[in-house]
Parts: structure tokens; sequence; C-alpha cells
């Protein structure tokens, strides 16, 4: 199958099936949309997605991969059989030559975009499309952010909002903001049933332009809360400058360009929820976080990850063995927090001299970041007990490993613990995300099955030694945690489950058009804080 990387449909051969499609109206039964994953990315939610693909093989898929920039395209999966297309929107387009636009055209698009920005409403962006297809045949976004009301704009919202920062530097981030997201409302949707975003942000926007302009429906599956996830890259961004000097006030109501980012995307995650059909969380608490940033409770679910329990599994005679071998799996990226676990197995090392640590998982995401783990590593004289593995087949590492370990500071139901528990494996993982209803279970999980391993808390070395050393000292304590764990996931954890979860959903909503007498007027404000 070729990649459309300009948004056109780009149709594969017959052996993928579809020239076999009998309703020429929708190039797939459900268009996946995902915003810098899949298939790029390895493991994740791009993993989570091959395998829903691979699933439903009696359903067509499309996907809309939405990336920075046309760099450093090389596939991790290969194209299960009923992937019939794979489309790109790259937000860092090159932008078209501008032109004349009326006062009045300008004025209209330019306060509906302001205030699908600044309100986060369904209405407002609904508006904006509407403007957009009444002007489509002269003018583009482009052409009004190019303009003098566009000049006007940006001035405006700088002195309304946050004129003790830099007018340069917020003009450059609203300029990249805006782009980004006029790339997303003009690029061209691609036809099917269902519309199936897996993060609200820009993805949860095109989701919401396919509920507003072809009335199909359209459903959100958050396997973190994005919002939060942005938030932490947006505080800890260095291309961001503070430009606010807060001299030695701790507290301060001054507006900086990151509250800008932060806020956008929280309304842009309003506008994904109030459009959507269904809003898919993973854990409960995930959910919480939706209906505090206004989710409708009545079209909230949640639909745990699941695994495939069989192939995890591993002899009951080798859990519990006493190896000291332990494992971080996942992407050598700062959210995972690779340093803490380097640091905690530097302080672990002289009571476990034969301690080996894997970290399992790609490195070539973020080389820089692999770069301050590499030069952690070589300062504290590691080598002999930390490796850099890349990628490898999980099942067949966990067959010797201890426990798993997760230093991460945002998560959202990592499946690597569930593979773990499928192994038998007790875990240590930081208190976010789904990892605390994994190892101890849901408010609702009756009987409880017991603890599946231990919490520590963010960015703590010690912590993070001290609950590794509680489980490699014991290994009857370990056999214990791990066999609770093993239950847990194969009775609330198991990939049949979540297939028949998706089933179901993607039947309900297959053969209907939206109700439009629910839309868009559903939408609820965000609880309070």
């Amino acid at each position: 199958m070729k990649a459309s990387q300009s948004g056109r449909l780009q149709r594969q051969s017959s052996s993928m099936g579809y020239e076999d499609q009998t309703d020429e109206d929708y190039e797939a039964d459900v268009c996946l949309i995902l915003e810098g994953s899949y298939p790029y990315v390895f493991g994740g939610v791009s993993g989570w997605t091959q395998s829903l693909i691979k699933m439903q093989q009696h359903r067509t898929f499309s996907v809309v991969s939405i990336l920075p920039d046309n760099k450093n395209l090389q596939s991790r999966y290969p194209p299960p059989s009923n992937l019939v297309a794979l489309h790109h929107l790259f937000l860092d387009r090159q932008k078209k030559k501008g032109k004349a636009v009326p006062m009045e055209t300008a004025k209209a698009l330019s306060e509906a975009l302001l205030a699908t920005i600044q309100n986060g409403r369904v209405c407002d962006l609904r508006a904006l499309v509407e403007l957009l297809e009444t002007a489509h045949a002269e003018h583009t976004l482009d052409d009004v952010m190019n303009s003098p009301m566009g000049w006007q704009m940006v001035r405006s919202m700088y002195r309304a909002s946050m004129p003790q920062c830099s007018f340069l530097q917020y003009f450059w981030a609203w300029r990249s903001l805006v782009g980004a997201l006029l790339a997303v409302l003009q690029f061209p949707l691609p036809k099917a049933r269902i519309y199936h975003s897996l993060s609200t942000g820009y993805a949860g926007i095109l989701a919401a332009r396919a509920a507003i302009e072809l009335n199909r429906p359209c459903m959100v599956t958050e396997h973190g809360i994005y919002t939060n996830e942005r938030r932490i890259e947006i505080l800890t961004a260095d291309w961001i400058a503070d430009s606010v000097d807060n001299g030695f006030s701790t507290s301060t109501q001054k507006r900086d360009v990151r509250d800008m980012w932060i806020g956008t995307f929280e309304n842009l995650a309003r506008i994904c929820y109030g459009a959507s059909d269904q809003i898919i969380a993973l854990t409960q608490v995930s959910q919480r976080e939706q209906l505090a940033s206004g989710a409708d409770p009545a079209r909230c679910m949640i639909i745990s990850n699941g695994v495939d329990v069989e192939r995890f599994s591993r002899p009951a005679e080798s859990v519990g063995e006493p190896t000291e071998m332990i494992a971080l799996i996942g992407r050598v990226v700062p959210i995972k927090d690779v340093l803490t676990f380097i640091q905690a197995v530097d302080l672990l090392r002289f009571e476990f001299p034969h301690l080996q640590a894997h970290i399992v998982g790609p490195f070539d995401e973020d080389p820089d970041y692999y770069a301050t783990c590499r030069a952690l590593l070589d300062e504290l004289g590691l080598d002999a007990h930390v490796c850099f593995t890349g990628v490898v087949k999980i099942e067949e590492k966990l067959q010797s490993c201890s426990l798993v370990v997760l230093t991460s500071i945002s998560e959202g139901q990592p499946l690597v613990m569930m593979e773990a528990g499928a192994a038998g494996i007790p875990c240590v993982a930081t208190d976010v995300g789904g990892c605390r209803e994994i190892l101890f279970g849901t408010d609702t999980e009756n009987p409880n099955l017991g603890s599946g391993g231990l919490i520590t808390g963010l960015v703590s070395p010690n912590e993070t030694a001290d609950a590794i050393a509680t489980l490699l000292r014991d290994p009857v304590l370990r056999k214990r945690l791990g066999s609770n764990l093993q239950n847990r996931i194969r009775q609330h954890y198991n990939a049949r489950m979540v297939d028949t979860a998706y089933t179901q959903l993607y039947d309900r909503f297959a053969s209907n058009d939206r109700n439009s007498s629910t839309f868009p007027d559903h939408e609820v404000e965000p609880s309070p804080a």
C-alpha cells in the first residue's frame, strides 16, 4: 500500500481488499485518526491501533496520520490486509501565498476562528466550517491570516489575554499554533462510515469536522489525557521562552505564551468531546478528567486495554524465581523518565551486585534524550548493569524477567504492565494514569484480587529503588504479587473483551447517520476545579 503525503487518496491493490468494497460511497468502514504515532512510532497507541485493525478483520479501515512534517517516515508496522488507505496530514505544511480578502469576509472568518480557539464550543467550529465552505472558492484561512484583519485579530487577542509577555514571542507562537489548526481545517476528509479519533487535540478536531460536515458518527478513545500530556511538554519545552517576569512572586495572574498553548488545547478537547457520539476512556481516573473537562456523562464509557494472555503466559513454576533481571519497557523519551530508572539502579547495585537492568524499546525517537541517558550511565559507571536493548520481542524478554518497572511521569493505561501481568510478573510503577488500577484493581472489582505490585512517587529514584529492592529480596512475595496480577489481567484485561466491545460499538454506529437533534447543543460546561 502506498501512503498519500498530500492528503489525496492512494488506493491499494485488490489483494488489500479495496476493490471488493460494494459501497463506493465509502473509502472504509472506519477512519482512524491519530497524532504523531501510527505507523511510524513503535508501541503504545501505534501497537494498539495495529491490534485493533487486525482483530476487526471483517471491517475495512483507513488511517489519517497527523505528523509535524514529512521527515523520517519509516513505518514500524506492516499494513494489515484490511487497512485500505493511509493518509498524511502534515501540520508544518507549505503555506499558500495569500491574496486580498474583502474586509467583511476576513472579519467573519477571523471572529469565527478566534471564537473556536477561545470558547471550546462545537457551535463555534460549526460556524467556522460553514464560513469556510462559503468562502472556499475564493479564499482560504491562509488568506485571512495574511490579511490586515488577521493582523488585527492577533493584536486584539494579545491585548486581551497576555499583554505582559513579549509580542514578538506571542506572534510567532500564535502563527505556529493557528497554522497547525489551519492544516487540520483545510485537510480533505476521507469518506468513512465511522470516524474514530485516538486523542483530542488536532485529531479530535478532524473527527469533529467529520461529524459537522458529513453528519457521520464519530468517537474518541483517549489512551492518555491529551491535554495533560501536552501540558507537560509545554511546561518543560525549551523552545518556548518564559516572557513574563514575575519577580519574586510565587503566584501571579499574568499569562504567558505557555498559557495560550495549554488553553487552546483544553478548548480543542472540549470541542472534540462535544462533537463525539461516544467518549471512551481506558480508566476511571481518565474518565473523571474527561468529565471535569466538559464531557457529557451520558456519552462516556470505559473500555480498558487488553492483551493476548496466552501469548505472554509463562510456566507457573518460573514465576518468582530468584533472578536479578529487571526491565523498563518503553520508548526512551522524557515522559518515560528513564533517568530516574538509571539512578535507581545506581542505588541498588551494591546490594545486588549481579543486577541486570534492561531498557527495552526504541531509542531513536529523541536522540538528545537518549544521549543524556547514555551520558548518565557513563558518569555513574553503570555499563555493567544497564543496557539498552532496542526493540525486541517482549514475550521473549519477559521469560527471564523478575519484575517490570515504570518510572513514567504520564501514562494512559500501559500495555506493558498488562503484558507483564499476563506473564505473572509484578510491577513497580509511578502513580500515574491507570497504573494504580492495574496493580490494585478498580473500585468495582469484586472480589478484589489483591495487589499486583508496588506504587512509587514521580521522579523519585529512592522510592523506586526501595520498591525494587523489596521485591528482589523476597521471591515468595514476588510470586504472590505476580499471581494476583496475572489473575486480574486474565479476568479484566483480555484482548478478546476489547475486541467484543469495539465490535459492538462499531456495529451500533455503522449503519446510522448521527442524530442531529442532539448535536451540537449537548455540550456540557466543565466542572469546577
